[in-house]
């Protein structure tokens, strides 16, 4: 297993240690190359810019992502690390040649974000060099790293206030696939995962314009629906409306239902009906990526209307 330790922005780190999010996009203004220095689960460890040559925080890399800087401040808002859409598109520009509205952006997913006061700072490794721009690979196991993670583990569940997800987990299992299956992952993550495992595509209808497709919970958050891509489908937003308030559902074998109740209430809804009794037009390639009978059978019987 490796650990990455990234280059961060100081304002960046600033803004976010004042809120102390659930999860953080650690952005870079350009939007072509893929992050594969270290597998989802994997630890990541913010580096200030020089002269702070400090590690002062962390978090847990679940993937990354290039999306349009739209979609980006849609689905992390002020874990963007700043305090808006229009702050945000100014700094990506500082960075491209040319200046766009609506620019795609890399986006590296962390989760569980931890944020040192700056008592606890930690110098860099000895073998980090002043010219890296981005960050290095170290492995876990290095001499540099034999206390650090622990210590940046302590400082993460006592900044979360939660029990440790480790607590039934090996030393050797404590990272990668076993941790992102046991993670915390906040609401940001949950829609990018479910854009992903849709392919940007509305599953009802296949509709691809992605400003006006949505993650929808199959089971509410607020009631107690985990943000997992098995709780979730992709939607139009008037389809991801009515199925939050019951008016369609879908069935076990993922076809649509739309209920009666939208001519009753609304005397309209021809559309809609069009749809009912079809097979979903979109489904994620992984199994256990697809709609779970739990969350759907929940949807049935406490939401739709029938």
């Amino acid at each position: 297993m490796k650990l990455y330790v990234g280059v961060t922005d100081n304002n960046w780190f600033d803004f976010l240690s004042r809120i102390t999010p659930d999860e953080v996009n650690f952005w870079r203004p350009g939007g072509t190359r893929i992050f594969k220095a270290i597998s989802p689960g994997s630890p990541f460890l913010f580096k200030l810019h020089s002269p702070l040559n400090f590690i002062a925080g962390g978090g847990f890399f679940v993937k990354h992502f290039v999306l349009p800087l739209s979609f980006a401040w849609k689905a992390f808002g002020e874990k963007n690390g700043t305090d808006s859409l229009d702050q945000l598109r100014l700094l990506i520009n500082r960075h491209r040649r040319q200046a766009e509205r609506d620019p795609f952006i890399g986006c590296t997913i962390l989760a569980e974000p931890f944020f040192l006061p700056e008592s606890e700072w930690i110098p860099v490794p000895s073998s980090w060099a002043p010219n890296i721009v981005s960050g290095k690979t170290y492995a876990m196991d290095a001499p540099e790293f034999s206390d650090l993670w622990d210590f940046a583990i302590q400082r993460s569940r006592e900044s979360l206030e939660i029990a440790s997800p480790y607590s039934s987990i090996s030393d050797q299992r404590r990272y990668g696939e076993e941790y992102i299956a046991r993670a915390r992952l906040g609401q940001g993550t949950f829609r990018v995962l479910v854009m992903d495992a849709y392919h940007k595509r509305c599953s009802m209808t296949g509709e691809r314009v992605l400003p006006v497709l949505e993650a929808a919970h199959i089971k509410p958050y607020s009631e107690n629906g985990p943000h997992h891509t098995s709780n979730g489908m992709f939607l139009r937003s008037d389809l991801h409306a009515l199925f939050d308030q019951g008016y369609i559902t879908v069935s076990p074998d993922h076809h649509i239902e739309v209920s009666r109740k939208i001519r009753e209430d609304f005397n309209n809804g021809k559309f809609y009906y069009a749809l009912h009794g079809k097979e979903l037009s979109v489904l994620p390639e992984k199994a256990e990526e697809r709609p779970a009978s739990e969350f759907i059978n929940w949807h049935n019987s406490e939401k739709y209307l029938g």
